[in-house]
């Protein structure tokens, strides 16, 4: 029986590491001359405050979604699968090669052929190193982290020398053409009569965000597969003993890791960029671990601690736009908040597990 009820375990714990890393953010905001309470009402005001601070945050909340589950779905079956940021690059290859090499006449018929591919290219980036681990016992760390540099370096080469049009000087593709933007929030809320930004970037993405995390929660809880992924993760010995092959469930669960983080480019190339950069990714892929740790693993604590991270982000660039904090301190204290939800999470762990067994000898 567990000693932290699963209920403080997935609020409590989380909620307590924020208050450490918030107390610490203010005393480090204090230690440079600010106010702590100005710099939290500007950047709930930046992130919260309109629709337009609104549609930055869940935009951001996208690209973590899909990289925290990538994340999440690994760690149920103990794989640490930090690659979501080459497989997210690849992943924005492969939407840019549909985008721009088919001729589309609506979104609506691009915006299923750039998912497939945008899946199929980041669960191939993913499956390289999940064989390596599965048939080879290289550690699965240690390949994913390479890859990411890989990803980096064929992006790089391709966008200089074969993608980039013919008189432009920066290493990007040219802009998708019209069949293939997608509906942003102002658009579909409008439909409705809601209104919302028009120039804030949130798309439809974050609604196919929404419908991945009911997906992958009905996968892990609901099906074999996810049934063997989570024995597999809990005891590999039990799960041989149970009939499960390891070298399949690795390798499926990669791929399915590899293809959401990939799918994080509908958001990013195909629904604001609307064309392939470099580092169009901009670190989300690492940010999703933390947003995995922070949510237990469970989509619907991913889906939160997401909203949380976009706030952040949005937050932490009013911040740097109307106050004198500088950029570097926000990411000290987006840094914070990964460190106490995440390596230090023992901090916290220990001392509710005392509490809640005293109580539970009192009430005994």
């Amino acid at each position: 029986m567990d000693v932290i009820p699963r209920w403080a375990d997935v609020i409590l714990i989380p909620l307590f590491s924020l208050v450490l890393a918030a107390l610490l953010s203010a005393g480090v905001i204090l230690a440079i001359g600010e106010d702590p309470v100005a710099a939290v009402k500007m950047m709930v005001n930046g992130a919260l405050g309109s629709t337009y601070g609104w549609g930055y945050t869940l935009y951001y909340a996208t690209n973590f979604v899909f990289t925290g589950l990538a994340v999440a779905v690994a760690f149920h079956a103990r794989l640490f699968n930090i690659g979501g940021e080459g497989q997210a690059t690849l992943g924005g290859l492969g939407v840019a090669l549909v985008c721009l090499d088919l001729p589309w006449p609506h979104w609506i018929l691009a915006l299923p052929a750039a998912m497939a591919a945008a899946g199929l290219f980041g669960a191939v980036w993913a499956a390289i190193p999940a064989w390596l681990q599965a048939r080879r016992g290289s550690h699965i760390v240690i390949t994913t982290i390479m890859f990411n540099f890989i990803g980096a370096a064929l992006l790089n080469y391709l966008l200089v020398n074969v993608m980039r049009p013919d008189g432009a000087m920066d290493p990007a593709t040219r802009k998708f053409p019209p069949g293939t933007h997608l509906p942003t929030l102002h658009d579909i809320l409008g439909l409705v009569g809601v209104p919302f930004s028009k120039a804030a970037p949130a798309n439809i993405s974050f609604l196919i965000a929404l419908g991945a995390c009911v997906l992958v929660w009905a996968l892990i809880w609901r099906t074999r597969l996810g049934f063997q992924i989570r024995a597999l993760g809990h005891s590999e010995p039990a799960a041989v003993y149970a009939g499960i092959r390891p070298v399949r469930i690795v390798m499926l669960t990669m791929l399915i890791s590899g293809a959401l983080a990939g799918c994080m480019a509908i958001n990013n190339v195909m629904g604001e960029a609307e064309r392939l950069v470099l580092n169009s990714v901009e670190g989300a892929g690492f940010i999703g671990i933390a947003v995995a740790l922070m949510g237990r693993n469970h989509p619907f604590g991913v889906l939160l601690a997401a909203i949380l991270f976009g706030f952040l982000y949005q937050g932490g660039a009013e911040l740097a736009l109307w106050t004198n904090i500088p950029r570097e301190l926000i990411v000290v204290i987006q840094a914070l908040v990964i460190l106490f939800t995440g390596a230090l999470d023992n901090m916290v762990r220990i001392p509710l597990e005392r509490i809640f067994l005293t109580l539970r000898k009192r009430g005994a």
